[in-house]
């Protein structure tokens, strides 16, 4: 039997992976790219009307799982080659102390350009946690991501000028920055989970001066989506059927009819309310836009929206496999007394 010598094997099997990758990327983007008419196939095959809640509700369902499931998959893949070259200890000593606070602007700033709703964003917090980014700066672009990205920009100014969407741009960032540093400076490591710590305590992939090859880099990506996806995916699935049922039951009407400026809990009310629900900023900004139509108040329906959209039940379900709760409480207590304070200042200024 005729044996191949190592590097001609190596050679081999780096080819396969490299004809591999490159079919998957091609399927990722068709797969990504048809997520809608994918939804609305198994909608219209089940004999449903996106007319009725739970239409929408199964629809909301269908959609969503693939894409989140295509982004965790993507992500972490990613950021397992990402680790091979940069040890979590390398990391979080580039990104603490006195560059921290540098760390959670970048990250801030990184999430308006990543259009992620929260569940969606929750695959790059895994993965940045898992290639040793600090625990508060993986908590700036949490926030931020789908609370201000681009998308709500966009339809912000659209429908309301660019004083709102800059009052709303600087005060999301303020959130989201602040939020992240408070978290940082608790020091709440230790309130992750022991399958996240031991990822984080883990020896560097890389020892200084060897190198590793292209083919072990692929290899540990792999390995690394078998190991976070074999671990989460449950979750996203939980989180999303909750976010479905209530993306297609919450009546509009009920929610505009407490939302005015003229009594002082309606800011808290409104926040209360927005947790439990789910959407990213494409799906509630329509709604905010109905909720000021039937004369709630601006900052009460922007307090709503992001905590819609950066506190929403089914990221906390999804969350809780990586967080214990005490860290999840305490991320969702300092970003929810931001997301009060910018709605005071909405109300006050505008």
């Amino acid at each position: 039997m005729h044996v191949l010598p190592i590097d001609k094997l190596a050679d081999a099997l780096l080819k396969r992976w490299l004809i591999g990758l490159g079919l998957s990327c091609v399927l990722w983007v068709l797969a990504y790219s048809q997520l809608t008419a994918f939804a609305d196939a198994l909608v219209s095959v089940l004999g449903l009307s996106r007319q009725t809640h739970f239409g929408e509700a199964v629809h909301f369902f269908f959609y969503d799982t693939p894409k989140v499931l295509l982004l965790l998959t993507g992500i972490v893949f990613v950021m397992g080659i990402i680790q091979t070259f940069f040890s979590p200890e390398r990391t979080r000593a580039l990104l603490s102390g006195k560059r921290e606070g540098v760390g959670n602007v970048l990250a801030a700033t990184l999430g308006i350009v990543t259009p992620f709703c929260s569940c969606s964003a929750v695959p790059l917090f895994i993965g940045f946690l898992s290639a040793g980014v600090p625990l508060g700066v993986t908590f700036s672009f949490l926030i931020a991501a789908p609370m201000v990205n681009e998308i709500a920009l966009a339809l912000l100014f659209g429908m309301f000028g660019w004083k709102v969407a800059g009052l709303y741009l600087g005060l999301g960032l303020v959130v989201a920055i602040v939020a992240g540093l408070v978290i940082g400076k608790l020091k709440m490591e230790r309130h992750l989970e022991d399958w996240v710590q031991k990822i984080l305590a883990a020896p560097p992939a890389q020892v200084p001066g060897e190198r590793i090859s292209w083919l072990e880099r692929f290899a540990a990506g792999g390995a690394h989506v078998r190991e976070i996806v074999g671990k989460v995916w449950p979750y996203i699935l939980a989180g999303i059927a909750l976010g479905a049922g209530i993306h297609g039951y919450v009546p509009e009407d009920f929610m505009a009819s407490f939302m005015g400026r003229d009594v002082w809990w309606a800011v808290p009310a409104a926040v209360l309310l927005g947790v439990p629900m789910y959407t990213n900023a494409a799906g509630i900004i329509p709604i905010v836009e109905a909720l000021i139509g039937k004369g709630a108040a601006l900052g009460t329906v922007l307090a709503f929206m992001m905590a819609v959209i950066a506190l929403s039940a089914p990221e906390m379900i999804i969350l809780r496999k990586a967080l214990k709760p005490t860290l999840i409480a305490t991320f969702a207590g300092v970003v929810a007394s931001g997301i009060l304070a910018v709605g005071y200042i909405f109300n006050w200024l505008l």
